[in-house]
């Protein structure tokens, strides 16, 4: 197992009454110190997201999570948080929040690949 990669992964979710507490997976974001990963990858599933409300702005919903991925990319396109380090950019991303885009807690496991890993955490979580 030592070949292996730690990775430290979350479940992104899609939560349109925040007060109902009820939530459609949308996508994984998985972070790997050893590989210098961080990268999220989501779907906008506009029938599930409707059985939960039919009302929310999906459009904005989509802006909210390409901010998610503009974050794990990082860079000056990412506002102050892209500019920090990986480790910090992912804490930030998967801290307890209440809002329509909330992250479970966080997982860890062992890849080879992060790219496969978050592939397979996708089509096993959210698909």
């Amino acid at each position: 197992m030592q070949d292996k990669n730690l990775f430290e992964y979350a479940v992104i979710r899609v939560v349109p009454r925040v007060e109902r507490e009820e939530f459609i997976n949308a996508g994984v974001i998985l972070y790997c110190s050893k590989r210098k990963f961080l990268k999220c990858s989501y779907v906008i599933d506009a029938v599930k997201i409707g059985t939960l409300c039919k009302e929310l702005d999906l459009e904005q919903l989509g802006l909210n999570l390409d901010a998610f991925a503009r974050i794990c990319a990082g860079g000056k396109n990412a506002g102050p948080i892209g500019q920090l380090d990986a480790a910090s950019r992912f804490r930030w991303l998967t801290a307890t929040r209440s809002t329509v885009v909330q992250c479970s807690k966080v997982h860890p496991g062992f890849c080879d690949e992060p790219d496969e890993a978050l592939e397979r955490l996708k089509q096993t979580l959210v698909l």
